[in-house]
């Protein structure tokens, strides 16, 4: 649909039919598809303004080559609507199909990749290949093969513009009627007898709702707490490094990945790298970037790739955010247990761009028909813990 044209003659109310806690991408993904199915939506965020969550701090990739069905999916779903983006909000998303490039250099790391690539082509993903060692630099030539004994590769993957993203949703969002309000985190919801959530507060006001929707990401489990549910989503504290302004790499350089979890990509004539760490001793609510990380980086970057030699870490420029875990390293969509009209979109762990135009999507569907029409959401129901039932895959993609 042709942006700006996707309008709902529709006054601002008090009583909306939603509350959509969290105006993060997910969030105002959200509000966008229950808008669209009819429902008047209100959204409350703790920040100030937009952009003041984890959205923001994301580095932008997406892929479709995961280990599992479930995420292959939820790619496959969101994908087109990355590509029309701009024609259904007015926004350029920024989406580039640069590809991923997982390397593997040990033999097991490897067969896992082998594996996931059977499963993502049996889900429709036609063009992710395994790649031999001598392949690789037909797709990087900027790396060191060192160790290198094969890799995985899809040109379709790519990056995108997080923040662009969650500026399309919110146009969207308010051209649709979604009352916006900022600097209003939640500090209570209220339940009837039956369970059900009958108004969400917060500290400026109390917001009658039908339906309440957990998209507070990072802060998803105490918010799950005010109503009474416990939500087995945790923050977990990434940090980024960026070079230096720099043309030692093209901007179509594809996102590379070695199997340690190092990985790079180029934005606006910069390089960000990444590296997790194995613990976090920092409070993980803290922007405090680990300077002795920040020389980890700086160490094993010229190593992995030369062409990076001599371009310097633009060290204050450096940041971390806040993936939201699931135990599983899963999404969590459904209703919550024990609480019928509290709808869950939580625990994207690291996923919740790439996979925001799907999980909002699906949303809305659960909302307006109860259940969801585009895509089987079983795996994700919030109750598979509790079953014993979590998403089993590698912990390498």
């Amino acid at each position: 649909m042709a942006a700006g044209r996707e309008t709902r003659d529709v006054r601002r109310v008090s009583h909306p039919d939603a509350v959509v806690i969290g105006a993060g991408v997910i969030g105002a993904s959200v509000a966008v598809h229950l808008a669209r199915a009819g429902l008047r939506v209100t959204v409350v965020d703790r920040g100030a303004a937009p952009g003041t969550g984890s959205t923001a701090r994301a580095t932008g990739g997406f892929r479709a080559q995961y280990a599992t069905a479930i995420n292959v999916r939820l790619s496959l779903l969101a994908r087109p609507h990355l590509l029309r983006f701009r024609d259904d909000t007015g926004v350029d998303p920024g989406f580039q199909p640069v590809g991923y490039l997982w390397l593997a250099t040990t033999a097991a790391a490897l067969a896992e990749l082998r594996a996931a690539n059977q499963l993502q082509r049996r889900e429709g993903l036609g063009d992710a290949v395994v790649l031999g060692p001598a392949d690789v630099p037909a797709i990087n030539r900027f790396i060191a093969l060192d160790g290198v004994v094969g890799a995985a590769w899809c040109p379709s993957d790519g990056v995108m513009r997080p923040t662009e993203i969650l500026r399309g949703y919110l146009a969207a969002a308010e051209r649709l009627g979604v009352a916006l309000r900022w600097g209003e985190p939640a500090v209570a919801i209220d339940r009837d007898p039956a369970g059900r959530i009958t108004a969400v507060a917060t500290p400026r006001a109390r917001y009658p709702a039908a339906i309440a929707v957990n998209a507070a990401g990072a802060w998803a489990g105490p918010v799950a707490q005010l109503a009474g549910v416990d939500l087995p989503v945790v923050p977990l504290r990434r940090q980024v490094a960026i070079t230096e302004p720099t043309g030692a790499l093209p901007d179509d350089f594809p996102m590379t990945i070695w199997d340690d979890g190092f990985h790079l990509r180029v934005r606006d004539g910069r390089v960000l790298l990444l590296q997790p760490t194995p613990g976090d001793p920092d409070d993980p609510w803290s922007d405090r970037v680990d300077p002795t990380w920040i020389d980890g980086i700086a160490a094993t970057t010229p190593l992995r790739v030369p062409a990076l030699r001599g371009v310097a870490l633009d060290r204050p420029r450096a940041w971390a955010g806040l993936y939201e875990m699931s135990p599983d390293h899963h999404a969590i969509l459904g209703w919550a247990p024990g609480c019928p009209n509290l709808l869950l979109v939580n625990g994207s762990s690291g996923h919740g761009v790439m996979h925001a135009p799907a999980l909002g999507l699906l949303a809305g569907e659960i909302a307006a028909h109860g259940a969801a029409r585009s895509l089987d959401v079983h795996p994700l129901r919030p109750s598979r813990f509790a079953e014993g039932d979590p998403v089993r895959g590698s912990a390498l993609l």
